[in-house]
């Protein structure tokens, strides 16, 4: 990525243009050492260090967050990150026919996933294991997709989670349809008792230069829909660099749509938790939509066919590795003296167990039977695909090894 002077012109017209070209191997290390990390806009409440940055317009979202909050938010990140690692070595074992590693962007997802209550609705795209662990979903319940035994293994409706959607871009229609549904119902305006509603769409930013975005940025607008529009910028659309899919940072998109965009700091998990809290609060007010575009990185490839050697510099990574999400917490918990020795061992031990579980469930996974692919075609029952369901079902039967 290039450095952001080089691209963030908030104001069109001032200073040169925006350029869509590759960036050079110097013009990505320059970047990434840049001290702005993200530009002048990106909201940071915790730097790669640890340290607290204090913040006007968004430490109030966070007044009440407790040292035990912090440390369960370190939890959700440690349990999300070795569930994720666990599963991306079960694929390279061929126990999952692939797998969509979240390695890097662990306080994005849980940040926005602990602002969420359990009335708003989600709706990821493939990536979103974290959110989906704020949801109540565990990583077993993720492994039949990737696996190919099922399309989700939760109940939607009542998780507020949505099945993942694989069509790049395609979740966000979905989620303004969602969004405005809430709205033409009254979930919105008067949150006094705590009852009004949001809904958080997910994508990545290569989905940015998706039809469907766009056209969920039109709907979302014109009828004021409590959405709040969940960019994680990891800086690579699969092979290519974000200078290739916008001459503006993204938050900035909203703007041409009539709502506001704003970027955050993807890595810093209380910055994620802040601004998430405050835009789903804007949107159940019905002072929705909201673009955020959280800054991160994917410390891993896009899924496990793919190989980010061959398009992306190794000492990008390795200075990525210094902005580590779950070490920044660690090192804050540890510097405030608010978490011990015993408290990272217990963390660590129940990571071991929960890998041992996932690993024992997966290579224990029955085949599903053939029935099953006929099931939720339709909302009720219908006698045409009753009848080819039991018609194949016999037909298998007939075979060695068939069930009926």
């Amino acid at each position: 990525m290039s450095s952001p002077d080089e691209w963030t012109h908030p104001v069109p017209g001032e200073g040169p243009p925006a350029t869509a070209a590759a960036p050079t191997a110097e013009r990505v290390i320059a970047g990434l050492r840049a001290t702005s990390e993200g530009g002048e806009d990106l909201v940071q409440l915790l730097t790669p260090e640890g340290e607290r940055v204090p913040n006007e317009r968004f430490d109030r979202y966070i007044a009440d967050v407790t040292d035990e909050d912090i440390r369960g938010l370190y939890r959700d990140m440690v349990l999300v990150r070795r569930a994720d690692r666990e599963s991306n070595a079960l694929q390279r074992q061929g126990q999952l026919g692939i797998w969509v590693p979240l390695l890097g962007q662990e306080a994005a997802q849980i940040g926005v996933g602990r602002a969420m209550r359990h009335t708003d609705m989600a709706f990821p795209s493939y990536r979103e294991h974290g959110v989906a662990w704020c949801k109540g979903i565990t990583p077993q319940q993720l492994l039949g997709i990737f696996r190919g035994t099922d399309n989700g293994g939760w109940d939607s409706a009542a998780t507020r989670f949505h099945p993942y959607t694989i069509v790049i871009g395609n979740q966000v229609l979905n989620a303004a349809g969602y969004a405005m549904g809430q709205r033409f119902e009254g979930k919105v305006g008067d949150d006094s008792d705590g009852t009004a509603e949001a809904t958080v769409c997910f994508f990545g930013d290569g989905a940015t230069s998706q039809g469907d975005v766009h056209e969920g940025f039109v709907w979302a607008s014109v009828y004021d829909a409590p959405l709040v529009f969940f960019c994680q910028n990891n800086q690579w659309a699969i092979s290519e660099p974000t200078e290739r899919q916008s001459r503006l940072p993204l938050y900035q998109r909203a703007r041409g749509y009539g709502f506001p965009g704003i970027r955050v700091d993807g890595n810093d998990v209380l910055a994620t938790l802040a601004v998430s809290r405050w835009a789903l609060d804007e949107c159940r007010h019905g002072n929705g939509p909201i673009l955020i575009e959280a800054f991160t990185y994917r410390m891993d490839a896009h899924t496990t066919t793919d190989d980010p050697t061959r398009y992306r510099l190794s000492d990008e990574v390795e200075t990525w590795k210094l902005k580590d999400p779950l070490e920044r917490v660690r090192v804050h918990l540890i510097r405030h003296e608010m978490a011990d020795d015993a408290f990272f061992e217990q963390v660590q031990a129940e990571s071991d167990q929960m890998a041992a579980e996932l690993r024992d469930y997966c290579f224990n996974m029955p085949d599903p039977p053939v029935r099953q692919m006929f099931d939720n075609v339709y909302s009720e029952p219908h006698p045409y695909l009753e009848a080819q369901r039991d018609e194949y079902v016999d037909y298998v039967a007939g075979f060695a090894g068939g069930e009926h």
